[in-house]
């Protein structure tokens, strides 16, 4: 039987879609090929002529996504500046919503028990989002790219503690988070404190 032309990139595409709201929501661990597979709405036997592994389909699938957060972190520092990145990235919608968010946020302790290849991956990704707040930050931040690292941390580990706790707690930690950051860039915002 003879398939319409880009129905292997399609079928692939929706593979990598459902795979990474799935390791967003349920981690890889709990996230099977068959719900997987079930869920893009194809056979078990579909998966394999698409990823030789469930490891590859990891790799590729957190290298897709953060390539996709590269852009999507360009676009909102281009149009907000810093600010408008921490006030989207630390709010109540980003935190209660794991399975459309940040990967590395949701997938970061997973991540490193992962393939020295994907941890590869994951680290030059990374390095292309510090590069991108490093050049976002204010004219007069000396060690931009080291404050960037504390930043793309804070952002990370602020958004983590938030969803591990209870709302009133997590509330605080998203503006602690916001406030920490503001510091780091040599900008103190008000929040946290006064909480």
């Amino acid at each position: 039987m003879r398939y319409e032309k880009g129905r292997k990139d399609t079928s692939r595409r929706r593979i990598m879609d459902v795979a990474v709201e799935r390791f967003r929501t349920d981690g890889i661990a709990g996230s099977g090929l068959a719900t997987i597979m079930k869920d893009a709405g194809l056979t078990n036997g579909a998966f394999y002529p698409h990823f030789p592994s469930k490891a590859d389909l990891v790799r590729e699938t957190i290298s897709d996504a953060l390539s996709r957060q590269a852009v999507w972190l360009r676009d909102v520092l281009d149009q907000g500046g810093l600010d408008r990145l921490i006030d989207i990235y630390l709010s109540h919608e980003h935190r209660d919503n794991a399975g459309q968010g940040c990967a590395s946020a949701a997938l970061l302790p997973e991540l490193a028990r992962q393939s020295e290849e994907t941890r590869a991956m994951y680290a030059e990704q990374s390095r292309t989002l510090v590069l991108l707040l490093a050049n976002a930050l204010p004219a007069d931040v000396e060690a931009k790219e080291d404050v960037a690292c504390a930043i793309f941390a804070t952002l990370i580990g602020t958004l983590q503690l938030a969803r591990a706790v209870d709302k009133e707690m997590s509330d605080r930690i998203l503006l602690a988070g916001k406030d920490a950051i503001g510091v780091l860039a040599g900008r103190p915002r008000a929040g946290a404190s006064s909480a």
